[in-house]
């Protein structure tokens, strides 16, 4: 086990303990690998876990690397909500010449998902190098992002670049428990002009690594299914279990389950997912192949969906709304009959799919009026996937053919849920493109010992360093979506 040793400095007090101006030495290497470690390092040490952690501190410093790269504070700053004082979200910008242009906004969450020393084989907030992966909650989730967002601004800063279209930064904090506090709404409500912009570049999107450890292909995340939790409630007057009556509780919601777990949702092929199984299926040999590639041409039967679903279960989630039932729990006593049993079922639901017809669907399933069905929660936020234009996508594949010559690009629907769909909601387009490659079994996010490969952290690095630059220099216009 090998852990880097720390060359992290205060670099804001150092030029100024130096008399040195903030603004960018055009002497100076904007490319300094070692300064990205360094920085990289810092914001994966500092805890950002809702219960020991602090975002606020996390935004500070790096809020401080971009004033000490040359951004004036007027263009960075550190957004606390009164009542959540280590809940901060850093803002900041690299303003364009042509105001006409909309601004691109650069989003990643700063929070991480808590992280126990005991369950872990390293200790989860000090970065460890070994056999090429480093090591610590939030390796990849979401701070080889956010890490990678601040480097490139302080490239573009020291190169003196002038972008045409204003480049935001958002550093946000709340994503993985937005229950308590979320950034992303908070400055929708409260500083919507953070976050405005013509599009956004968001986690979510990755590439695929094989078990060899090589590209297999460069996702781009576009939309997301919308989450919904259902509760299905039953009584009955109950009684001695010695004595056991034909109205059981247990036995009613059983049965109703039953019939939901049974039922397979309609087909609802979006452009998205169509354009990922014309896009992957190459990938794939013989009949998963062609079956594949029916589906992205629209003229898959019922029988080709069917056997796609089987192959693998988040193909499945892509062609429809699932539902299944996650918890139950009811009766009082072994010995007595139940009187009160509830279950949740989980639903995710497809962009441009309303709640209510979904909700209605369920109930038709259940059929006994003396199951009772209610939303779990209010409904997220909806929204259909933003059209992938030539815009968006064009200086993705130019990039990814560049650094991996004959990756495919492939779009995809995202089945989970990021801070996109609060974006999305608002009419601000949102991608996931983090240009990080995975392996095969998730690299630990958000389980036990996070990890990613040293060299898919820093080719990401030099992948959104080039997006965003391709990005700033955008031309005017906004170009048709892409035929599928």
């Amino acid at each position: 086990m090998q852990r880097r040793p720390p060359r992290l400095l205060p670099l804001l007090s150092a030029a100024l303990l130096a008399g040195t101006s903030l603004q960018a030495q055009p002497s100076q290497s904007a490319d300094c690998e070692s300064c990205f470690r360094d920085l990289y390092e810092e914001l994966v040490e500092t805890n950002t876990t809702l219960s020991s952690g602090d975002c606020t501190l996390a935004s500070e410093r790096m809020s401080s690397r971009l004033q000490a790269a040359g951004y004036p504070g007027a263009d960075v700053r550190v957004v606390v909500p009164e009542k959540f004082p280590k809940q901060g979200n850093l803002v900041a910008r690299l303003s364009g010449t042509d105001a006409s242009l909309p601004a691109v906004l650069l989003l990643a969450h700063i929070d991480t998902v808590e992280a126990k020393r005991s369950d872990w084989a390293r200790d989860p907030f000090v970065l460890v190098e070994e056999n090429g992966y480093l090591y610590a909650r939030g390796a990849i989730d979401d701070k080889a992002m956010a890490a990678a967002f601040v480097d490139a601004l302080i490239r573009l800063r020291k190169e003196g670049f002038r972008p045409r279209r204003t480049v935001k930064l958002a550093l946000t904090c709340g994503e993985e428990t937005d229950s308590f506090f979320n950034g992303v709404q908070y400055l929708l409500a409260t500083e919507p002009e953070t976050l405005q912009a013509g599009w956004v570049v968001n986690e979510g999107g990755k590439g695929q690594l094989d078990e060899r450890g090589q590209p297999v292909s460069f996702g781009i995340q576009t939309g997301e299914k919308v989450y919904q939790d259902f509760k299905l409630v039953t009584t009955s007057p109950g009684g001695h279990s010695a004595r056991p009556t034909e109205d059981n509780a247990i036995d009613r919601l059983a049965a109703a389950l039953v019939r939901v777990g049974s039922y397979k949702f309609p087909v609802n092929l979006t452009p998205v997912s169509q354009e990922f199984f014309r896009r992957a299926a190459f990938l794939y040999p013989g009949r998963t192949g062609a079956d594949m590639a029916a589906i992205g041409a629209g003229t898959a039967d019922e029988a080709t969906y069917e056997r796609i679903g089987k192959v693998d279960r988040l193909w499945n989630a892509l062609l429809r709304t699932t539902c299944i039932s996650t918890r139950i729990d009811g009766g009082h006593a072994k010995n007595a009959q139940p009187q009160h049993v509830e279950a949740n079922i989980n639903c995710r639901i497809l962009p441009g799919e309303p709640v209510e017809s979904i909700r209605a669907r369920l109930e038709a399933l259940i059929a006994d009026p003396k199951v009772s069905l209610s939303l779990s929660d209010a409904p997220g936020p909806q929204s259909a996937a933003p059209p992938l234009t030539p815009q968006i996508l064009r200086p993705v594949e130019e990039i990814v053919a560049e650094m991996w010559p004959g990756v495919p690009v492939i779009p995809t629907l995202s089945t989970g849920a990021t801070d996109g769909r609060f974006l999305n909601a608002a009419g601000i387009a949102t991608y996931g493109i983090s240009g990080v490659f995975v392996d095969p079994d998730g690299n630990g996010v958000h389980g036990l010992d996070e990890r990613v490969r040293v060299k898919s952290l820093m080719d990401a690095r030099v992948f959104l360093y080039r997006l965003v630059k391709a990005y700033a220099a955008g031309r005017a216009g906004t170009p048709s979506p892409l035929p599928h």
